[in-house]
């Protein structure tokens, strides 16, 4: 079903704690730890067959680590591998790693600025064994997984294209069931804008993202996700253009289909978008772009 121009695809055929095959060298284990933010739960990928590697083992979760060691004996995991470090994607990778003797792999967030509030949902314990960059491969047998950079939702997300298949592991940077939270100030929206386009220049004919279904033809359904954000940033001109100035004033009008206590999270998007226009000089605040500013038109 298309929403806002996104043709979002909220189906989903699974049961937890299972492996499962999504593709071809590739099995999801789903986290139940269902939530607004998480749809069912996290996806955890097993990718390759004998000599393994797992990507996103999800939650600090006993019963989801118990699943995913299940569906991995008799392997060799030779990497546990972090898109990002939400506290649904990477705090069960320090149990995990432990239990089946893989070295952790991922990147550490940007630093955040003096005085800044801690990364919102972050894991502040991560710390990988080797450290995740952009460009990175990471091979098995029979697969090779190479790391994109694409910093927006996390500064230190990336996704994963496996060679083997044109497929892309999309982390939360793109998600089939739902637009994806950008939330100031780890989140930054010009960044999250120019990793979409980054992924439009590929030509990846599947994305396995950490919440939510596979998306197949990514191109177009990414490009319908960059379109969505351009589609905000009219709306929010439109708003300040009819007298609005704050972000719960924009809110209250750019998500009145919402539920109120979803407010807060549209809030952070909102912001972000704020941020990213007054840096490119298309609107004005009244002081620095913080969530208490008021924002006007030039």
């Amino acid at each position: 079903m298309a929403e806002d121009g996104i043709p979002f695809r909220k189906r989903m055929a699974f049961s937890y704690g299972r492996a499962e095959a999504v593709a071809p060298l590739v099995r999801r284990i789903v986290c139940n730890n269902p939530s607004p933010f998480t749809f069912h739960g996290t996806n955890s990928y097993v990718v390759g067959e004998g000599e393994v590697a797992v990507i996103d083992p999800g939650p600090d979760d006993a019963d989801h680590v118990e699943a995913l060691t299940r569906a991995v004996a008799g392997e060799t995991v030779t990497q546990v591998i972090v898109t990002h470090t939400h506290i649904d994607h990477s705090p069960a990778c320090r149990a995990f790693a432990r239990a089946v003797g893989a070295p952790v792999v991922g990147a550490l967030p940007a630093p955040p600025g003096d005085g800044a509030p801690p990364i919102e949902a972050a894991d502040p314990d991560f710390q990988p064994d080797i450290h995740l960059a952009d460009g990175d491969s990471i091979a098995g047998p029979g697969w090779t997984l190479t790391a994109l950079f694409t910093p927006g939702h996390m500064s230190n997300h990336h996704c994963l294209a496996l060679a083997e298949g044109d497929i892309l592991f999309s982390g939360d940077h793109v998600m089939g069931w739902n637009t994806t939270i950008v939330s100031p100030p780890d989140g930054n929206m010009g960044d999250y804008l120019r990793s979409l386009e980054a992924c439009i220049a590929r030509a990846d004919a599947l994305y396995l993202p950490g919440h939510g279904p596979p998306v197949d033809r990514p191109r177009p359904f990414v490009r319908a996700y960059l379109n969505h954000r351009r589609m905000r940033e009219g709306q929010i001109l439109r708003c300040l253009g009819d007298g609005l100035a704050t972000v719960p004033e924009l809110v209250a009008r750019m998500y009145a289909h919402l539920p109120e206590r979803m407010h807060w999270a549209a809030g952070r998007s909102v912001l972000a978008h704020l941020q990213h226009m007054a840096e490119t000089g298309r609107i004005v605040p009244d002081g620095p772009p913080t969530e208490g500013a008021r924002y006007g038109l030039p």
